[in-house]
């Protein structure tokens, strides 16, 4: 039995024959697939995989972490794929290594952005520094109550770390931060993690989709992009209900002032009144703005429903899957519907 793998950066598929790894068929066949030990140590071969059943055999933790493992990146030298799969091999800008910390830091400030979102700035005390790449999240513990995941909205070089945490109905750790956290509580925090990270090296348009407040991590990537001068167009588009649920706009708005390559898009969902503002669903937005969207790449963070029509919507127009790096937005309670851990 055998079965076709499409990788992105070769023209043809390739045939990969039942219990064969996609490193060994790719080499077999003349494919220059990155590589090195071929033994699940070094990670030279790391890839994202897009489509397709596979089984990853036995690797090492430093060459794939379980939370890469978690975000579609495989081995090539330790997958074996059981259908055809898609794949595309990870570049220079595709790989980062900041060290893991757990560190321990104090609430600078709570404050409050809407009816259902506070914004938490956390100074580190001890086990810092911590480095991380824009666009990242780190698991974050208020003490007495379960962690969480939440996205930085500063930018790496910005010493006070700026959480978004949106209140969830019933949700412990959103409705302590919403009703008691304060100035000076303590704080622990343990990553980086995620692989939607700013890509130094591109130089196409960028577009930015942003749901609620999954703004937070998109915030970072683009101040980060015009911090370091790139100046290919930014697409921000910002989807939110209602004009209560709009938040950073003055912000946004400045920033457009004074980086030209910046465009910034409100979009409400469900309007209750009379308005000048862009309405409907976030992605469809954007495709009454482009029906091609060739060469860029988008970074897509909110909630799940968002983010996978968003992904199909951007597949349409051009985009392709290696250049879309999208964080869902899950809740505890779905994360335990899914079988994962909360």
């Amino acid at each position: 039995m055998s079965f076709t793998v499409n990788i992105s950066q070769h023209d043809l598929p390739i045939t990969i024959e039942a219990g064969q790894t996609i490193l060994e068929a790719a080499l077999a066949q003349g494919v220059p697939y990155p590589h090195g030990c071929r033994s699940g140590n070094c990670g030279a071969c790391k890839s994202q995989l897009f489509s397709g059943n596979v089984e990853i055999l036995p690797h090492s933790e430093f060459a794939l972490s379980k939370d890469e493992k978690a975000s579609g990146l495989v081995l090539a030298c330790r997958t074996v794929p059981w259908e055809d799969v898609g794949v595309t091999w990870l570049g220079d800008d595709d790989v980062i290594a900041h060290p893991f910390r757990k560190i321990t830091g104090r609430v600078v400030s709570v404050d409050t952005m809407t009816h259902d979102i506070k914004r938490v700035r956390v100074k580190i005390q001890t086990g810092g520094p911590f480095a991380f790449s824009a666009g990242q999240y780190a698991s974050v513990t208020f003490d007495g109550y379960p962690a969480r995941d939440y996205s930085m909205a500063n930018r790496p070089a910005v010493p006070v770390l700026e959480f978004h945490i949106r209140h969830v109905a019933g949700g412990e750790a959103s409705t302590h931060v919403q009703e008691n956290l304060a100035k000076d509580d303590v704080v622990r925090i343990e990553g980086p993690y995620g692989s939607s990270w700013l890509r130094n090296a591109h130089r196409g348009p960028i577009v930015a989709l942003a749901g609620g407040s999954g703004i937070a991590p998109i915030k970072s990537i683009v101040e980060q992009a015009l911090s370091q001068g790139m100046k290919q167009a930014i697409h921000l588009y910002f989807g939110v209900r209602d004009e209560r649920d709009l938040y950073l706009e003055a912000r946004f708005i400045k920033l457009c002032e004074k980086h030209k390559n910046l465009r910034f898009v409100p979009v409400l969902s469900e309007s209750t009144g009379c308005t000048e503002r862009r309405t409907g669903l976030v992605h469809e937005t954007v495709s009454e703005d482009f029906d091609n969207l060739d060469e860029a790449k988008a970074y897509l963070a909110g909630p799940p429903p968002m983010v996978e029509a968003a992904t199909e919507f951007l597949r349409n127009v051009g985009v392709s899957r290696a250049d879309i790096h999208a964080d869902a937005f899950y809740t505890a309670l779905e994360k335990t519907e899914m079988g994962k851990p909360p």
